[in-house]
């Protein structure tokens, strides 16, 4: 299936992928995956093609009503981690569990947790990053120029505010699909 997701990625669609192009399972075996500019469905089939063509296994999670019969086992199968969304859950703390006893896990975020627009980031991520002691690698979903930029593995600090003027300077012109919500 690697030549078919290589053949849809790169020669039917076009799309390449720069930057940090060594990343690879034996580089970093657990970490915070943001990816962003996320205004489209058509992001979810573009990250899937990334994971196969550079061999990288991510995860994910979602709410645990999606892990029950029939699709939960497909769910987990490709990485899926069932999340208790009820109120009065510490959702950081819950995340930041799934690293614990995995030898590899890779959690693949969206910072502005919408494909609407808008004009601050959600900040789970990062103290998700924090209390699991992971790196967060960024990756673009840049429409205009058909390509995937991922960044180095970036330790967050204790200066909340330089770290996310970092981050979201590794997105600067980037377009996505949908580029009224970029």
């Amino acid at each position: 299936m690697l030549w078919l997701a290589k053949f849809i990625y790169f020669k039917l669609l076009g799309w390449k992928v720069v930057g940090n192009t060594t990343f690879s399972q034996d580089t970093v075996k657990k970490a915070v995956i943001i990816a962003a500019p996320h205004t489209s469905w058509a992001d979810f089939y573009i990250s899937l093609l990334l994971r196969k063509v550079t061999h990288l296994n991510t995860n994910f999670i979602g709410k645990k009503e999606l892990f029950t019969w029939p699709f939960g086992y497909y769910f987990r199968a490709v990485g899926g981690k069932a999340l208790d969304r009820t109120s009065g859950q510490n959702k950081v703390e819950s995340i930041a569990k799934f690293f614990e006893g995995e030898d590899e896990f890779r959690l693949a975020l969206s910072p502005e947790g919408t494909r609407k627009k808008v004009d601050k980031w959600k900040t789970g991520f990062y103290y998700i990053a924090k209390k699991a002691n992971v790196p967060i690698i960024m990756y673009t979903f840049d429409f205009k120029n058909k390509q995937n930029k991922i960044s180095e593995p970036f330790y967050p600090t204790d200066n909340v505010e330089a770290d996310f003027k970092f981050m979201k300077s590794f997105f600067k012109g980037v377009e996505g699909k949908v580029k009224a919500y970029s």
